[in-house]
């Protein structure tokens, strides 16, 4: 149960994030609600798993994935690029995410 409360707030990292940019877009309520719910919620899940999980293998999974699922929604949904590189790096985020899991049973 530690783990997936710990990817549902790697998610909602997600979610926070685009609160962000939205508000950046003038969409001012919608945008400070995602980010409050978003924000909110995701550190709370992280304390929640950080009962459990070390703090070192929890932080890089929780931030790992804010990384990688923050591009990903930058490209598919605000035209970033998706270069070759990018791609590339976002994968050895992935690999380390991984790592870290199986490191740990």
């Amino acid at each position: 149960m530690d783990w997936f409360m710990l990817i549902v707030g790697g998610f909602l990292e997600v979610v926070g994030v685009n609160g962000i940019q939205r508000f950046t877009q003038g969409h001012r309520v919608s945008g400070v609600l995602e980010i409050v719910f978003g924000f909110s919620s995701s550190l709370l899940l992280l304390g929640l798993a950080m009962q459990t999980i070390d703090l070192g293998v929890a932080y890089a999974v929780w931030t790992g994935m804010g990384t990688v699922g923050s591009v990903f929604l930058g490209i598919v949904f605000y035209g970033d690029s998706a270069s070759i590189k990018r791609i590339m790096y976002l994968s050895f985020i992935v690999i380390a995410v991984v790592g870290l899991r199986l490191a740990t049973g």
